[in-house]
């Protein structure tokens, strides 16, 4: 079974869990109005059971949140395939997305990314966040439940502050001037940046305009343990994990590395961009 497939099984049953605590039943409780096995509650929540698009209308049923129907079954069609395409992993709006993301950084210790248009969602700001998910339900024309998907990708960021996890992060320099936002949000996002330099489990190197390079930057690309990659293109999010592909992203972002700057001359980039905004 794929990592990937794994993380998804990990998130779908997370909010399974958290419909049925909403509710306020203990396990043993829904296992009784579902006739099933108490261990099948279990399973389910904890990851250990792919459900079936049945079991997940009849636990929603069970907990009186039918409306909830349509957002589980997402989340199971999301599991099969690791070409996902972005137009039906947000059938039911961004949240189950950011959730999977949660498990996927949870069970890894070593990061490596690069983004060449965007602040990685690890150290994005709740304004930037919301602007960058409200842009993207109206390019994909998927429901917006941006405040929840907000508050996941918050809960994200949890584990940058988790001693056992290593996070080296690139960025283009022209992540910092490209405005997806109004310019007082991005100036909050910025001062955000500012704040991770020096963060022991944080490596931010930026590369910068004019770096000599030995490869034009492309797409953005994370590299999970060194075991798996997973690029995100328009509509549609691959996970790569032969050892041939994580090699190849491994020597991309090496490359990039060699260009990038860290420590003070990033604050300095930051800074010049900040002062670009002209916020007086």
């Amino acid at each position: 079974m794929s990592t990937d497939y794994q993380s998804g099984r990990e998130a779908l049953g997370g909010r399974l869990r958290e419909l049925r605590t909403e509710a306020g039943l203990q396990g043993k409780d829904l296992a009784e109005r579902l006739g099933w096995q108490r261990s099948k509650v279990s399973r389910l929540e904890n990851g250990k059971q792919t459900a079936t698009a049945a079991d997940l209308e009849a636990w929603a049923r069970a907990l009186d949140v039918p409306a909830e129907i349509p957002d589980l079954q997402s989340r199971l069609r999301g599991l099969e395939s690791q070409q996902r395409s972005w137009r039906r992993q947000l059938a039911a709006g961004p949240r189950a997305v950011q959730d999977r993301y949660v498990a996927e950084y949870r069970r890894t210790a070593t990061v490596r990314g690069y983004e060449a248009t965007v602040v990685p969602g690890l150290f994005q700001t709740p304004d930037y966040a919301r602007h960058l998910l409200i842009l993207n339900a109206e390019l994909m024309q998927s429901p917006r439940d941006t405040d929840a998907a907000v508050s996941a990708r918050m809960k994200r960021q949890e584990v940058l502050y988790e001693g056992n996890k290593t996070f080296r992060v690139l960025v283009w320099e022209g992540v910092l001037h490209a405005l997806g936002c109004p310019r007082e949000v991005m100036a909050g996002q910025l001062d955000r940046l500012v704040g991770l330099i020096g963060l022991s489990q944080v490596s931010l190197g930026i590369v910068p305009f004019g770096a000599r390079l030995k490869l034009t930057p492309k797409h953005g690309f994370w590299i999970f343990d060194e075991q798996r990659v997973v690029v995100e293109t328009v509509n549609t999010e691959f996970t790569l994990e032969s050892d041939e592909d994580v090699a190849l992203y491994g020597r991309v972002w090496d490359r990039l590395d060699e260009a990038a700057v860290y420590g003070q001359q990033t604050h300095r980039l930051i800074g010049r961009a900040r002062a670009s905004l002209d916020l007086n």
